[in-house]
């Protein structure tokens, strides 16, 4: 891949042959002109450089995002076809407006569930552990700190909110009560398979996989349950590098966390939670959430950007 781009992208332009039809917090999605969003077949979708946490779409973007969250997404997808099903018709077969950021896709009916797979104990998980020794209805061993190794790795959902709200944790049960029996148990057996191939993957490549997201979804043809949005990104995972690896504190990471972790200091005079817009990225911390972003996928595939 190039380098930077040389001028500005237009995130969702005017493509023809589709219709614009939703804008997310980092992707745009189209469908085919004149097709009805809810039923579409095969949608486009469109990763931008927007970036966000704690709910908040910061500015400004960093560049390259886009092209980075589709490049890992595809090389993780074909690494994973042997285990699921996946949305992906073409990588290749974009307009060129958008190229090299963009997917064409089967069209799925979400599963209204965030299936997260967690191998390390941290985050929000970690903040559940403490407050009453489990996750995700999981009961864990007394003594666990921050980043300690979870073998076997737990399957621990969350709920899928609006633009504007907070994913909540559930536990399993409460998945069951949400989907039923059958569903929830096929998720969890995808969910865990998949995280498993991915950590022993990205362990060759020195990449301590520390937890994931997947989003799920029926095929709008035949109903086939496949994998969905993106995967394995550092939008939507934890990527620690194993050499610095200690147990019991914040790890340096290779993905989004590093964007949380500013918000979240002094330096960045912001109060998560409060009623106030987060301040603008300084520039030095797009340039090194950018280079993260890269250094993942350059480990990850062996590429170079």
């Amino acid at each position: 891949m190039s380098t930077t781009t040389s001028t500005p992208l237009i995130e969702a332009p005017d493509l023809p042959g589709w219709d614009h039809v939703v804008t997310g917090k980092v992707r745009e999605l189209y469908v085919p002109a004149g097709t009805d969003p809810a039923t579409a077949t095969e949608v486009l979708v469109v990763a931008t450089d927007r970036i966000s946490a704690y709910d908040h779409s910061l500015q400004p973007g960093i560049p390259d995002k886009g092209r980075v969250l589709t490049a890992i997404s595809t090389f993780w997808f074909e690494q994973l076809a042997d285990l699921v099903p996946h949305h992906v018709i073409s990588a290749t077969e974009v307009p060129g407006a958008v190229a090299g950021r963009a997917l064409r896709c089967r069209g799925l009916d979400m599963v209204p569930l965030e299936c997260v797979a967690r191998g390390y104990l941290t985050g929000s998980g970690l903040a559940d552990y403490r407050a009453g020794g489990s996750v995700g209805g999981h009961v864990l061993p007394g003594g666990l700190v921050d980043a300690s190794r979870l073998d076997p790795a737990i399957f621990t959902p969350s709920t899928k909110a609006e633009a504007g709200e907070h994913d909540e944790n559930i536990t399993v049960a409460q998945a069951r009560d949400l989907l039923g029996e059958d569903l929830t148990a096929e998720l969890e057996r995808l969910t865990l398979a998949v995280y498993e191939k991915a950590r022993a993957i990205a362990g060759e490549r020195g990449i301590l996989l520390a937890d994931t997201k997947f989003e799920f979804g029926h095929s709008r043809v035949d109903g086939t349950l496949m994998l969905g949005d993106e995967v394995l990104t550092p939008d939507s995972s934890r990527f620690w590098d194993a050499e610095s690896y200690v147990e019991g504190r914040a790890q340096p990471s290779l993905d989004k966390q590093f964007v949380r972790d500013w918000l979240t200091s002094r330096a960045s005079g912001w109060h998560k939670g409060s009623n106030t817009p987060p301040p603008e990225l300084p520039a030095e911390v797009v340039a090194q959430t950018r280079a993260r972003y890269i250094e993942a996928y350059e480990r990850l595939t062996g590429q170079t950007f």
